[in-house]
């Protein structure tokens, strides 16, 4: 089919045009398609990811397919051709923020569905309060290296730059490396996971609580007597940590006792145990442990043994061993069986 003569030379214009146009329908079919059918497909998948980031880069994939067709309209113009080397740069910086910005869009999605499908089902709030330091890594890095990659498209020499920025994060980091440590122990802490709010600790220092924060920071022990503990990530990471509720919260303990010489051993092992069975029973002992009693020694004054208890949490052990060192007492007092004090007998020769 012949060409008109009056349109001959409006050929390239019409050709643009119907790129454009192409596009479009293009963009648009391809969105429907992912609208009708791939958005049914996600929905049958257990997790919300790929809902997520489906929703996040349909209407981005739309512009970036127009983009595209824009760009092959304009190139086809012979008007424009002077400035094609320009027009390439141009286009080149274009592209090149708009992949930052898709990529970043499924950075922003993955983070938002990992806040809303694991961090709300760990016990700490950790990774919660990382979550947006995060993201704003992730943008910085992304478009980060997105000027970085325009810059050597522009021609300009990034290897000093990019020296420069090495050196100043150097010292940065260096006049951050007490933050930074706290941090990254912090992060540390997710990872390893040696103890997580609720749990009970001892530090190699001796200090003692129940955790109730875990910061980027710090982390905070509430003690036995209502104080809070605020101590540096770091100092944590470097600790030796006795946790009290791991592997489980059961918690044993010893309690000692000496009586005369002249008492009754099966009558104290006898009236001990059942003194402490009852306390157990009372205060949260272990369902199905036995205490028991172990003769240590012959000492000074008194025979020594010890009595190995358990409770359900370490908080009730010393409920437990206060009422049993009360009702011990007051049981041998019924028995008339000595508790043993340190004392000294001086024998006279006549």
């Amino acid at each position: 089919m012949a060409i008109p003569a009056f349109l001959v030379p409006y050929m390239e214009y019409i050709i643009a045009l119907v790129v454009l146009i192409a596009t479009l329908i293009l963009a648009k079919g391809i969105t429907a398609l992912l609208t009708r059918y791939v958005s049914r497909i996600v929905k049958i998948t257990k997790s919300e990811l790929d809902d997520m980031l489906l929703a996040a880069v349909k209407r981005p994939l739309f512009w970036g397919i127009v983009l595209g067709g824009v760009y092959l309209a304009i190139k086809g113009l012979s008007a424009l051709s002077a400035y094609a080397t320009e027009l390439g740069m141009l286009f080149s910086v274009i592209f090149i923020f708009y992949g930052a910005y898709v990529l970043s869009r499924a950075v922003n999605v993955i983070i938002d569905w990992y806040a809303k499908e694991i961090a709300v089902r760990t016990k700490t709030k950790l990774d919660q309060q990382f979550l947006p330091i995060f993201r704003k890594l992730g943008y910085a890095i992304i478009y980060g290296l997105a000027i970085l990659w325009i810059l050597g498209q522009l021609g300009i020499e990034i290897t000093t730059l990019i020296a420069a920025m090495g050196i100043g994060g150097i010292a940065i980091a260096l006049a951050l490396q007490p933050t930074l440590s706290n941090f990254f122990s912090g992060a540390q802490m997710v990872l390893d996971r040696p103890l997580k709010i609720g749990d009970y600790i001892e530090l190699d220092s001796g200090d003692k609580g129940r955790v109730v924060d875990i910061g980027w920071r710090s982390t905070r022990i509430r003690t036995y007597g209502n104080n809070l503990l605020i101590i540096p990530n770091s100092k944590i990471a470097d600790s030796k940590i006795i946790n009290y509720n791991i592997p489980n919260k059961e918690a044993g303990f010893i309690i000692e006792c000496g009586v005369a010489y002249d008492s009754d051993l099966d009558k104290v092992e006898k009236v001990t145990i059942k003194v402490a069975k009852d306390v157990l029973k009372k205060h949260g002992g272990v369902e199905g442990f036995e205490p028991k009693l172990r003769y240590r020694e012959f000492g000074d004054s008194s025979i020594n043994f010890c009595i190995i208890m358990r409770t359900q949490t370490y908080s009730k052990k010393f409920r437990a061993r206060h009422e049993f060192i009360k009702r011990l007492k007051k049981r041998f007092d019924k028995e008339k069986i000595e508790i043993a004090f340190p004392q000294l007998d001086v024998h006279m020769k006549k």
